[in-house]
């Protein structure tokens, strides 16, 4: 694998006929359809989009993957060093330390407006700690990597030369082709029977039935691929996008004149939550779901559902991937 923080050029025609890096999927480039009118009011309006062909890689960053990285780099993940109080004016002092945010299991049926029913800030959970201080990542190595924000996977994918996708590149890819279809593979979510993603079967958050097999996450490619040949795009772990959250899709407003090209969704400063008097933390769009969407209660494993992250949480079932762009006659590419 080449890794460089050098804007090196790398040439290829249009598709390549082999990738610039391993394990990546050439998404071609033309017009979808982006969003959804059927679903949570945040996709909508559906509309269409233009896109240059990509690279994108095959399967989210694995938790292997990610170690290479730190090995190479030093780098520190976000939840590895303790908050700075000042960042967070009015938090409770001893809430103040190195963490993350961990699924817990209640016990059984809980109020399902009170988040804090189910997650815990834990001290001491980070990627090398996915369910706390205590956990490892023993048999967890082909696993999408956890408890990464926005900046570590920025940073990463500086590393390896390439970019984070943008809201438009991550649902192009995700659909795999299907224009316009509820799901990755069609319009029926198990069909026959058959689970195709990593998601939530049974009453959230205190009843898995585990009929796809994995309670937390699971090794990448464990699921088939999208008509594309990209895995996991649907469930196991929502991705990060390089897109600032907005309510809808601005782009749209661009559609009833024009087909927007490549649109980049919102601003730094419309992202931030009005009901968030004290701490404005600008938000980042993930896409795709994870083994937390259950359909009592997040019905967002599908290539339309959005969610808005803040730029400095990390999480249990938050990850990524990232892409490599062709732009140009010259077939040249560019993170």
């Amino acid at each position: 694998m080449i890794h460089t923080e050098a804007k090196t050029a790398i040439r290829f025609a249009s598709p390549a006929p082999e990738p610039p890096f391993p394990d990546m999927v050439w998404i071609p480039g033309g017009t979808f359809l982006m969003g959804s009118d059927r679903h949570y009011p945040e996709e909508a309006p559906a509309h269409r989009v233009a896109l240059d062909g990509f690279w994108m890689d095959r399967f989210p960053v694995t938790n292997e993957r990610f170690a290479r990285f730190v090995a190479a780099t030093e780098h520190v993940t976000f939840a590895e060093i303790p908050p700075n109080p000042a960042d967070y004016p009015g938090a409770l002092p001893h809430m103040i330390y190195a963490g993350s945010l961990v699924f817990v299991k209640p016990p059984g049926p809980v109020n399902l407006r009170d988040i804090g029913n189910w997650w815990s800030y834990m001290k001491g959970a980070d990627w090398r700690h996915p369910r706390g201080p205590e956990s490892s990542l023993q048999g967890l190595e082909r696993h999408p990597v956890v408890h990464v924000t926005f900046a570590d996977a920025e940073a990463f994918a500086r590393w390896e030369g390439k970019a984070l996708p943008t809201e438009a590149e991550w649902e192009r890819a995700a659909r795999g082709g299907l224009d316009g279809a509820a799901y990755a593979w069609g319009e029926e979510l198990a069909p026959e029977g058959r689970m195709l993603a990593n998601y939530w079967q049974g009453r959230f958050p205190w009843e898995n039935l585990v009929v796809d097999g994995y309670e937390g996450t699971s090794p990448v490619g464990a699921f088939p691929p999208n008509g594309y040949g990209l895995y996991d795009m649907i469930g196991n772990v929502w991705e990060w996008t390089a897109d600032w959250y907005e309510p809808g899709h601005p782009s749209a407003r661009q559609a009833a004149c024009c087909v927007p090209r490549n649109p980049r969704g919102g601003r730094e400063e419309a992202s931030f939550d009005p009901c968030e008097p004290v701490i404005r933390i600008p938000r980042k769009v993930l896409k795709g779901g994870s083994h937390l969407c259950a359909e009592n209660y997040c019905r967002r494993y599908r290539p339309a559902a959005r969610f808005p992250e803040p730029v400095d949480t990390s999480t249990c079932h938050v990850g990524f991937r990232c892409i490599v762009r062709a732009t140009g006659k010259t077939g040249q590419t560019e993170p």
